[in-house]
Parts: C-alpha cells; sequence; structure tokens
C-alpha cells in the first residue's frame, strides 16, 4: 500500500472537518467584538478589559511556567512590547470605539484588515514590494471600508474620534506585527507569548480603571456572564481553534474564515443590541472582502 493511499483518509477527514472548524473560529473570533459590546454596558470598557485580561494571564501563568522553554529576559521584554502595542493600545482602540457606540460590525471589519495593512507597511519597512495586483486589492478593501463607514456615521451616535481611534489601534498592531519581524524577536509558544500579552495588558488596565473609579468588578451576573464570554471563548477559544486550523489547513483557507467574522457580527449586533443593518453597509462589507480576495488568492 502506497503511502499516497495511506494519505488519503487523512485528507478526506480534513476535508470534513473543516467546515466545523471554520465555522468554530467565526463564532469564536466574532464573539470578541460582541462580548466587549454587552460587557461595557455593566461596566467602563478600561475595567472590562483589566479584568478580562487579569483572568486570562493567571489561568495561562502555571501553563507558561510549566510547559514549554525557559522564558529569557530578551524574550519577555519583546513580548512585553508587544503586549503594550497589541492589547492596551489595539484591543483597547476598538473597545474604546465600540464603547462609544461605533457599530460593532463596523469596528469588526475595520480589525480584521490588519493582514492587509501588515502588506502595506512591509514595502517600506521590510523592503518587500508588493506587486500592482496587491495594491488594486487593498485600495477596493479601502473603499469597501468607507462605504460601511459614511453609512454608520449617517444613522450613529459615536463622535467621529472614535472612529478614528479604530482605524489607528488596527494600524498600531499592524505596524507592531511588521516591527517584530523586522526585529526577529525570539520565538516563543503561543501559551507563554498570550500570558505575556495579556498580563502586560492588565497591569496597563488596572491604572486606568482606577482612575475612572473603582476597580473592583460589579458583582452583577451579566458582568460575569461577559467575563466567561471573554475569557473562554474570545480568547481561549479563539486562539486555540486559530492555531489548531493553522497547522492542519492552508493559511489562505483560514484567513478567509476570518473575513467571515464581520458579517457574523453585524448579526450578533442586531440581534443582542438592535444595531441597524442597511443595504449599504452589506454593500461595502462586500466590496472589503472582493478586495481581501484580490489581494490574497495565489
Amino acid at each position: 500500500m502506497t503511502d499516497q493511499a495511506l494519505s488519503q483518509p487523512a485528507r478526506n477527514q480534513r476535508r470534513f472537518l473543516w467546515p466545523l472548524m471554520a465555522t468554530l473560529l467565526v463564532i469564536s473570533w466574532s464573539s470578541g467584538f460582541v462580548g466587549i459590546r454587552y460587557a461595557s454596558e455593566q461596566a467602563s470598557v478600561t475595567l472590562v478589559l483589566f479584568w478580562r485580561t487579569l483572568l486570562a494571564g493567571l489561568i495561562l501563568l502555571p501553563f507558561a511556567l510549566a510547559i514549554g522553554p525557559r522564558m529569557r529576559l530578551r524574550g519577555i521584554g519583546e513580548q512585553m512590547l508587544f503586549g503594550v502595542m497589541s492589547v492596551f493600545l489595539y484591543l483597547g482602540g476598538f473597545a474604546l470605539a465600540i464603547e462609544q457606540r461605533v457599530p460593532t460590525g463596523l469596528v469588526a471589519l475595520i480589525s480584521d484588515l490588519v493582514p492587509l495593512a501588515i502588506a502595506a507597511l512591509s514595502q517600506p519597512v521590510l523592503g518587500e514590494r508588493l506587486s500592482p495586483r496587491q495594491w488594486l486589492g487593498t485600495a477596493v478593501a479601502v473603499v469597501g471600508v468607507l462605504v460601511v463607514s459614511v453609512d454608520s456615521l449617517s444613522f450613529g451616535t459615536a463622535p467621529v474620534w472614535a472612529y478614528g481611534v479604530t482605524i489607528g489601534s488596527m494600524l498600531i498592531f499592524a505596524l507592531a506585527s511588521v516591527l517584530f519581524r523586522w526585529r526577529r524577536a525570539e520565538h516563543m509558544p503561543v501559551h507563554q507569548s498570550l500570558c505575556i500579552h495579556t498580563l502586560t495588558g492588565a497591569v496597563l488596565f488596572g491604572p486606568c480603571a482606577m482612575i475612572q473609579g473603582d476597580i473592583a468588578p460589579p458583582l452583577t451576573v451579566n458582568f460575569a456572564v461577559g467575563m466567561v464570554w471573554l475569557v473562554v471563548f474570545a480568547t481561549f477559544a479563539a486562539y486555540s481553534i486559530y492555531y489548531t486550523s493553522l497547522r492542519m489547513f492552508p493559511v489562505a483557507k483560514v484567513s478567509a474564515a476570518i473575513y467571515l467574522s464581520p458579517p457574523v457580527t453585524m448579526l450578533w449586533a442586531w440581534a443582542l443590541f438592535s444595531e441597524p443593518l442597511t443595504l449599504a453597509m452589506f454593500i461595502g462589507l462586500a466590496v472589503t472582502l472582493a478586495g481581501v480576495w484580490i489581494t490574497s488568492r495565489g
């Protein structure tokens, strides 16, 4: 029996497993935006993020210390800096935008444009040239986001600066990713790096929450449900399913599933928070997805 014949059942199993993995990935990925929107009705966004990052970091800490290579100071320092940019500024930025009532689906759409921003920043920082097709796809995707944004401004109550915060936080995360690739940061297993990122975020979100008031969590069922949602689904489940999918399936296929999270987020926000859905939103979303496809195909 040949190796090809032996590997055929495994390929078939993965093919049938992919729809389930993709569904779980889209639901868990979009749950982060919805969870922030839900929890921010119970407390300030800084208090929500403080307890989310603190709980996630403390749960991961014993695994980070016991499993994997010994963490060195240089690697810890690099991951702390990345945590400032990827958790405190990126996560904090889009959470602040959601608190200011920027439509949750639009925040998800802008946040998921990080790969396009990384591609655009790779040329000036890393010297990696983009093809005309990639530039065209990026431009088309930006046009789609503008369509959704203009439509959101027509009925939204959020201040204009909150939309800018969403875009800025996305660009900061993209820049951080490119800079760490340029610096060739020390490799670290996901559970260790995520532990450092979340604890770094907790250290920074804590004083911000104290400035706004009491750091103690609200003793309500809704806040507890929000925390479980954010820690279990939006943090542990989302990252676990994402990296498991990357090991089992092509990167392009996994990335395509991620880009399905904005429409799912829009539907969740409509069903749970009565956020409006308009034809222009779906047109802009379709244009954005077309731009992503043009950029990433092949």
